[in-house]
């Protein structure tokens, strides 16, 4: 195996998708699927070339044996995946919507084998994930469990320390922390950590306490970041730099949405891929919304991420 492009940690989750319209508890049939955000922008760079190293656990059982056999299927490297005798993979269970809008969604998580990582899991200095050009990071895995947000801080302040490039989606979960405060305040010591922060504009008005995008991008340049990119769905994105060039960049039109959830995630697939390429900031942007707009058009959160060909076609 050679050094990866990308090393991200989180949890992957069974997803399991109602087949038919309608409230969850009166869907008779679903159908299996992937998700978890760290996973979705693993296996979204993988389609595009990347080298991707994927540090979790998953339990030994039916649905963590399926998700590593995807894993194994999209190329990622699984050198740091570990397989839990002692405690369950999780799942989710996502309705079927017809109207585009954000689709109901239940998470069954809570003591699985993800949320026991722990910084007994965080490979060692001169390691190959350690020297991995690009650490990705959301605040999910910060949410799960002490243990795990001490695994990704401890992770962001190395790579950083080593010159690393960290990207950081927020990805907030309020229903995963204990308060608005302390995830509040978590997330934003991780975001103090990295060198590119993509918060949603609407969590960026929760996370800073400002409402204009300009001024939420602001914030995280203050705090040591070197570029911010805000996304504001439809309408695009807000990029700026520590360098002081901004720009608002449009988004692409979708015309039937299917399906909300991984969208954000593949927008992070098109900024880090960029930027790996060595494109600027804005284009960078520019791809992060064109894989944003490909992915709604998907039920599933992996289904739409494209390969090579697929994104130039698009």
């Amino acid at each position: 195996m050679r050094i990866p492009d990308v090393v991200t940690v989180g949890e992957a989750m069974a997803l399991m998708i109602a087949r038919q319209p309608g409230p969850l508890e009166q869907v008779r049939e679903f159908e299996r699927a992937t998700a978890g955000a760290e996973l979705n922008v693993a296996v979204g760079l993988s389609r595009l070339g990347f080298q991707v190293g994927y540090l979790s656990r998953l339990g030994q059982d039916s649905l963590g044996r399926h998700l590593r056999a995807f894993m194994e299927a999209e190329g990622l490297d699984l050198r740091h995946l570990r397989m839990d005798d002692d405690h369950p993979t999780g799942f989710m269970l996502k309705q079927m919507v017809e109207d585009g809008a954000d689709p109901q969604v239940e998470y069954f998580r809570r003591g699985s084998a993800a949320s026991r990582l722990s910084t007994l899991d965080m490979p060692e200095q001169g390691d190959d994930f350690q020297r991995a050009r690009v650490l990705h990071l959301t605040g999910i895995s910060a949410a799960l469990s002490p243990g795990c947000r001490e695994l990704v801080l401890a992770m962001a302040r190395q790579a950083r320390a080593d010159g690393r490039l960290v990207c950081f989606d927020p990805n907030l979960r309020p229903r995963l922390w204990r308060s608005q405060a302390e995830m509040v305040a978590t997330t934003n010591a991780l975001a103090s950590q990295a060198d590119v922060v993509m918060p949603g504009l609407v969590e960026g008005r929760l996370l800073t306490g400002r409402q204009d995008a300009a001024d939420i991008a602001a914030y995280y340049l203050e705090r040591g970041a070197s570029r911010v990119v805000v996304k504001l769905g439809p309408e695009g994105a807000y990029a700026a730099d520590a360098d002081g060039r901004a720009d608002v960049v449009p988004g692409r039109p979708v015309h039937t949405v299917v399906d909300t959830v991984g969208a954000g995630d593949g927008f992070a697939v098109g900024v880090i891929s960029a930027l790996l390429d060595g494109l600027p900031l804005r284009e960078a942007a520019a791809r992060g919304n064109a894989i944003g707009a490909r992915v709604v058009r998907f039920r599933g959160d992996c289904e739409g991420l494209p390969t090579r060909a697929q994104l130039a076609a698009a």
